[in-house]
């Protein structure tokens, strides 16, 4: 007998005949011999509907009141599935967050769940009833009882939360797609249904903004081994499976806070080629990397920084010895980039620095925590170490430093974030993992056909991309000339941070201009479209105490990215990503990578065209339309 969570969302809920559809479903699955512990969301857009009428009463309302409303919206689901069950002779309980023994931290509209109390759970459970639990919600504490919520998508991270504390076989999330696709079929109809997918890759896919699950409930499943497969409530469908390693052991207090950084990375084999003013138009990096595709060049990073005037600068980084390769590739393609439309410009510059080293942490607890690139970048500030090139993911952080400085580095940021010592020592950068099995007993799920549902035991060979995703939520601050020396990435970040302010793509330009005797280059960032006035105006006020330039926000712009394991090793992927857009004469404005994912920002105008071409190039279409039920 298996305890299986199962998770449905608003859609899945939206109504009586869905909620006793939903009945039908978990009747079926107690009947083939598990236990259930089922978490809902409130019905269909009863959130919004509560948040619209808060605003009709206040135009500021306080956050605690807010979440006093909003968690009501879950308890009637919750009332009326277990009414469901019961009318159709299954034994079922409500309960509320409170209940069931959520415990958050005292963070109103957004906290994080600490730890949970399994007992009174495991009391039903073992009496034979099926738990149906409001999701999205919990308390502060037994003693104060004060209800809290945990913002959007809380559903997902209370079902995985519940799954990990009681240490379910699986968690089910049921939704109204048949499982994770390689794209969003509302954009793209012929979207490909995953059969399976690592947890790093739905990390990053979930946080580019693909709906299905929500970064911080694959968080918990990845931290905690919490096996996850995402189904349609509306068939019988298998779904995809979200693997992920065995985790070393985690206590399950502090949930959801606990470490953010797993591990401190470096690789010191590192060379960097920066190439200096070509050209900002369509099919630049195109050319440069078909280039070093064709001469089988396996790069690293890849930085394309905002510039003033109409030249970008693009840099990439190789292990030592493929440099000479990578160098002879640059500087024959060089002379080509010359901007056509302004013979006077100066001519693209090759740039070669050697005595560099990566340094990365990583970590999926980074995820919405803004403070914890903050606190990389100060920690190499204090121990006297300048930031050459920035890189970042939703799971990790890497700058490029000088070799020489990097057991430094390293040593300081493992004291900060408590890491041993351990396999990085080789000096190599781990490669994400596939997956491992987390359990090869065959699990029955329903009563109507017996499957068996394991996580791949043997590694095999993934394609190089899995999905494509589209961010048009986003804005891009660029701020010029800031003095380049120890200590400015952290005074910028830092000072988001205390804002609460979360940064996406960091780009530090390669071109060093001195200004008054001070070296300076532009840092350009992006942020939550909705964060970016609040953004521009707190780092104008800071701007002359801190010795930078002027600070340029761009609403107009959207994020496409392609993510995937496979692409690891793999020279040629980013080339036919940018040959793609540039083959339909989408400029990109700006790059960052990391191992396992690829961004490019573009015009808003252009996004959804940028995203279906890159979804075709990679030819990750099937031959089926998803519709996705209203």
């Amino acid at each position: 007998m298996a305890l299986i969570v199962q998770k449905f969302g608003g859609t899945s809920v939206g109504s009586v005949e869905r909620i006793q559809a939903v009945a039908q479903r978990v009747y079926q699955t107690v009947k083939a011999g598990n236990s259930l512990v089922v978490v809902v969301s409130a019905m269909g857009k009863t959130t919004d509907g509560l948040v619209k009428l808060a605003n009709a009463i206040s135009t500021n309302p306080s956050r605690r009141e807010m979440d006093m409303l909003l968690s009501t919206g879950e308890q009637v689901t919750i009332a009326l599935l277990s009414m469901a069950l019961q009318e159709i002779g299954q034994p079922a309980i409500s309960m509320t967050g409170a209940q069931v023994g959520i415990v958050t931290e005292a963070e109103h509209t957004r906290a994080r769940i600490l730890h949970i109390e399994t007992q009174r759970m495991k009391r039903h459970l073992n009496q034979g009833k099926v738990v149906v639990v409001a999701g999205f919600q919990g308390i502060t504490s037994i003693e104060e009882l004060e209800i809290t919520t945990l913002g959007r998508g809380g559903s997902d991270t209370s079902a995985v939360a519940l799954a990990a504390a009681l240490q379910a076989n699986f968690c089910e999330i049921y939704t109204d797609v048949p499982g994770i696709l390689t794209t969003d079929p509302r954009i793209v109809p012929e979207a490909q249904l995953m059969t399976e997918i690592t947890s790093d890759e739905m990390l990053e896919l979930a946080s580019l903004g693909a709906k299905v699950l929500h970064p911080r409930a694959v968080e918990i499943a990845r931290n905690y081994g919490v096996p996850l497969v995402v189904r349609s409530s509306w068939t019988d469908d298998p779904g995809t499976w979200v693997t992920t390693p065995k985790p070393q052991g985690r206590s399950l207090v502090n949930l959801e806070i606990a470490r953010a950084v797993d591990d401190v990375e470096f690789d010191t084999d590192q060379a960097r080629v920066a190439l200096l003013r070509v050209p900002d138009k369509p099919g630049v990096a195109a050319r440069l990397f078909g280039e070093i595709a064709r001469q089988k060049v396996d790069i690293d990073l890849i930085i394309q920084s905002i510039h003033e005037g109409n030249t970008n600068d693009i840099a990439f980084t190789v292990t030592t010895p493929i440099l000479k390769r990578a160098e002879a590739v640059a500087a024959a393609i060089a002379p080509a980039l010359r901007n056509q439309s302004n013979p006077k410009t100066e001519e693209a510059e090759v740039m070669i620095e050697q005595n560099i080293a990566k340094v990365s942490i990583s970590g999926a607890g980074m995820i919405g925590r803004p403070g914890v690139a903050a606190q990389m970048f100060a920690t190499l500030a204090e121990a006297g170490v300048n930031i050459q090139m920035i890189s970042t993911s939703e799971v990790k952080v890497s700058c490029v430093v000088s070799a020489t400085e990097c057991d430094r580095a390293v040593a300081a940021l493992r004291n900060t974030f408590e890491i041993e010592a351990g396999k990085e020592d080789t000096g190599s950068v781990s490669t994400p993992i596939l997956s491992t099995q987390h359990s090869a007993t065959p699990v029955a799920t329903t009563g109507e056909t017996p499957a068996t549902h394991w996580l791949l035991s043997t590694p095999h060979s993934p394609p190089p991309v899995r999905g494509v995703a589209l961010d048009m939520n986003q804005a891009r601050l660029a701020i010029r000339q800031v003095p380049d020396r120890p200590g400015m990435a952290a005074k910028l970040f830092g000072l988001l941070a205390q804002h609460n302010i979360s940064v996406d793509m960091i780009i530090q330009s390669q071109r060093c201009r001195i200004v008054d005797g001070i070296p300076r280059r532009d840092i350009a960032f992006t942020v939550a479209r909705m964060d970016g006035e609040k953004t521009q105006k707190l780092l104008a006020q800071a701007a002359t105490e801190l010795g930078w330039g002027e600070i340029v926000l761009d609403s107009a712009i959207a994020k496409v990215s392609i993510v995937g394991a496979g692409m690891v090793g793999q020279p040629g992927i980013a080339a036919k990503m940018f040959e793609a857009l540039a083959h339909n004469q989408i400029n990109i404005q700006m790059i960052a990578t990391s191992e396992i994912k690829i961004s490019c920002v573009v015009a808003q105008e252009q996004g959804t065209q940028a995203l279906q071409v890159i979804h075709a190039a990679f030819g990750l279409a099937g031959s089926e339309k998803f519709v996705v039920p209203a």
